[in-house]
């Protein structure tokens, strides 16, 4: 993935998640012709390194499914190199809106970070949310590996977005981005994860879409659901 002219980005809108077996992928992925259109990236393979703290505080507090939670995740579009653009996300979800601040760094840089040893980012509002964060919680460290190859779909001229997550997978060794995309499934084989994402309300057409294809909202955590997994050895 190339490096994105500005080095911080700030978002803020309502996410919505359906589960999709391997027919309402296909009727879905059909719906959408004439609608919205693939992203130039295609098929990407991301994965996100999840820190929390040594007794997971952050995701036993998400799946609790409070009014306000928060995350923090180191994102790489394939294997990353010590060289290459990584993204550090601190997301926020409150009242059903989610609000995330996205850096652009190294993986030497956010280890530095992490060992409160510099800044993500020179200075600024983004810099002070996500080191106050950090300090916060005082002990960050990688957590949980989430990897899915995804399709994201933009809607010109509008503010709407679409990704479908196939093969969504996880991992709690070699919690490293620049080892591998491998991981173990976390859904049925052809089942994907459908997200909406939009900062106003869903058009009529998506929902007609979404009727007729029976597909329902579902609330779905990734690293949640690794997260449960891995505490029942599965």
């Amino acid at each position: 993935m190339a490096v994105e002219k500005n080095p911080i980005v700030v978002m803020k809108r309502y996410e919505m998640k359906y589960f999709m077996d391997p027919e309402q992928t296909e009727f879905f992925k059909k719906s959408l012709e004439g609608h919205m259109k693939i992203d130039k990236f295609g098929l990407t393979s991301i994965a996100s390194l999840y820190y929390d703290t040594p007794d997971y505080r952050l995701i036993r507090t998400s799946i609790e499914k409070p009014p306000f939670k928060e995350k923090i995740r180191l994102r790489s579009y394939g294997i990353a190199t010590d060289s290459s653009p990584v993204f550090l996300e601190l997301k926020r979800k409150a009242y059903g809106i989610v609000y995330k601040r996205r850096v652009q760094s190294q993986i030497p840089l956010v280890k530095k970070f992490f060992d409160c040893e510099g800044d993500i980012c020179a200075g600024g509002q983004i810099n002070r949310e996500i080191t106050n964060f950090r300090d916060y919680y005082e002990t960050l460290v990688p957590a949980c590996m989430i990897i899915y190859d995804r399709i994201a779909y933009f809607q010109p001229d509008g503010d709407l977005r679409l990704t479908i997550d196939h093969n969504p997978r996880y991992r709690y060794e070699d919690l490293d981005l620049r080892v591998s995309m491998d991981g173990n499934s976390l859904l049925d084989k052809g089942w994907t994860i459908l997200e909406v994402k939009v900062q106003q309300a869903v058009p009529l057409w998506l929902s007609a879409i979404l009727t007729k294809g029976k597909i329902y909202k579902n609330s779905f955590s990734k690293y949640g659901e690794a997260y449960k997994r891995a505490a029942i050895g599965n």
